[in-house]
């Protein structure tokens, strides 16, 4: 159906397509052969109706004479929500268009999937598109807002961004712009959003003796700093550590060679400096290899990743000073290894809190709630607004949601509100998970010590992980973010290439959007 002749003399390019029954050329220099266009279709609303254009679909549509529209006609069945379609020689500046179909025009919030289906339907048309243009190998494309500039922008740079630092041969780099004068600052809120979640990524996905907690500490530091001039950044060391009493993080570092690090990060929005900040705490391990509880060989690799909820959080934090927020924000990460050696935790060991709460370590590999349990004790110094935390914490948790939505336990109703709501706008939703009294007997029920860091019993382990945090909570507005099933993509998330997700990133963002423009409380 579309065709490509073969190239003439240099400098110039001849493009095609068969219209009816009749082939159309034009011929452009190959300077211009640079830059793609990304255009959204909307599928039919009846049977005899016309698919509808987005109105720069319609515009571009116009502009060659309605030749964009002849050729879909002839090109195959209306597009479905996510598919594409591309055709070459339509437009002497884009000489490659995608046409990517949106669904149904005007979809909104679905109640029962729980996330505004028509933001979705763009991030993952446009994410198609973008991605066509990029195997091409052109360096630059415009994207149709499709109605809604920021969902396109995270399609576009979410949907591009793939993890290819240590190869020598790398896809080509390719430049995302709002295509025509839409809302700009929609866009660039799209962009910086992803670009959030895309740093979060690139943390999670960097090989383990590549992203030491030193490293990690360093490239938050250069990322926090580069962002917005009212910060601060705190890389503590293990003499620093042992002042503090975090004899329960300091139980996990011991085992492995790597020194640990305290990373305290400030963000100060609120022109009220004394304002009480939000505490975010996120989970650093590094690597995880289980320690004298070792894991098995297979997938081990995936373990670089075990820092994702120090990543998120911070990545988040970064996100919200580029953003400018009006809101004052902590970020903690306690940051090790977890490895086995003649110093490691063993099985059966006790060891003392900075609350001095005693724990009984009855599986080294239950080492995350170790390293969080200074942290948020360390978090009530602050005299917080809130206290969140995000960890990839248990297997469990991806047992019991896979990769369909964050678990969410909480102590705050109004809290889990307003992540719910952010999350339904994002698309990387969030679901409530029980903080019952029963979970929290099946650790403080311990035969050495003041609670133990498994449960009795093997079910419910994701439940009995937050009971056993919240041991080490007293404020009244606290949430833990279990983010183990949504660590990793395979194909479930169309605009995620697979790897490492940085979720949930972006409802972490619009989170402190929303909270930064409610009216202020006492």
């Amino acid at each position: 159906m579309f065709f490509l002749p073969p190239l003439p003399a240099v400098g110039r390019v001849v493009v095609g397509c068969l219209v009816g029954k009749r082939y159309w050329t034009r011929s452009f220099s190959a300077a211009k052969m640079t830059k793609g266009l990304v255009l959204g279709i909307y599928s039919k609303g009846k049977e005899d109706e016309v698919p509808p254009f987005t109105s720069a679909a319609e515009n571009f549509n116009k502009s060659v004479s309605g030749k964009l529209r002849e050729l879909l006609n002839i090109s195959g069945p209306p597009l479905k929500a996510g598919k594409t379609r591309l055709f070459h020689g339509l437009h002497q500046d884009f000489p490659s268009v995608v046409v990517v179909g949106l669904g149904t025009q005007g979809a909104s919030v679905d109640q029962l999937e729980n996330w505004h289906e028509g933001k979705e339907n763009i991030r993952a048309a446009v994410a198609a598109g973008c991605r066509q243009v990029q195997e091409l190998e052109i360096s630059s494309v415009e994207v149709d807002p499709c109605g809604d500039a920021q969902a396109a922008a995270e399609g576009a740079f979410l949907g591009l961004y793939e993890y290819d630092d240590l190869k020598r041969k790398k896809k080509v780099q390719v430049s995302a712009q709002l295509h025509g004068s839409g809302d700009q600052d929609a866009w660039h809120r799209g962009v910086l959003f992803a670009s959030g979640q895309n740093l979060a990524r690139q943390l999670m996905e960097t090989p383990a003796n590549e992203m030491t907690p030193t490293i990690f500490a360093q490239e938050i530091e250069r990322s926090l700093k580069a962002a917005h001039s009212n910060t601060e950044v705190y890389i503590r060391n293990k003499c620093w550590i042992e002042e503090q009493q975090m004899g329960s993080f300091l139980s996990v570092a011991k085992g492995s060679d790597e020194p640990p690090v305290f990373l305290e990060i400030h963000y100060k929005g609120n022109p009220n400096a004394s304002a009480p900040p939000l505490v975010f705490v996120g989970k650093g391990i590094t690597f995880d290899s289980g320690g004298i509880s070792i894991k098995a060989a297979a997938n081990m690799d995936l373990m670089r990743a075990d820092m994702g909820g120090a990543a998120t959080i911070c990545s988040a934090i970064v996100t919200a000073a580029k953003l400018s927020l009006p809101v004052n924000i902590v970020g903690l990460t306690p940051l090790c290894e977890n490895m086995p050696s003649g110093k490691a935790n063993k099985p059966g060991d006790v060891v003392r809190a900075k609350n001095g709460k005693t724990i009984q370590v009855d599986n080294t590999d239950a080492e995350g709630r170790l390293v969080l349990a200074d942290a948020l004790c360390y978090a009530h110094t602050f005299n917080p607004k809130l206290i969140l935390n995000a960890a990839t914490l248990t297997g469990a948790m991806d047992v019991a949601l896979g990769s369909g939505a964050t678990g969410v336990f909480t102590n705050d109703t109004q809290l889990w509100d307003r992540l719910f709501k952010a999350s339904i706008q994002t698309g990387d939703r969030v679901w409530r998970m029980p903080l019952f009294e029963h979970y929290t007997r099946q650790v403080v029920d311990c035969q050495l010590a003041d609670v133990n860091n498994i449960g009795k019993y093997r079910s419910a382990g994701a439940c009995t992980a937050a009971a056993f945090l919240r041991e080490f909570v007293t404020h009244p507005s606290w949430a833990h973010l279990d983010i183990a099933g949504v660590m990793t993509n395979k194909d479930e998330v169309p605009y995620l290439r697979k790897g490492m997700t940085g979720r949930p990133t972006r409802t972490l963002v619009e989170f402190l959007l929303h909270f930064s423009q409610e009216p202020a409380t006492e």
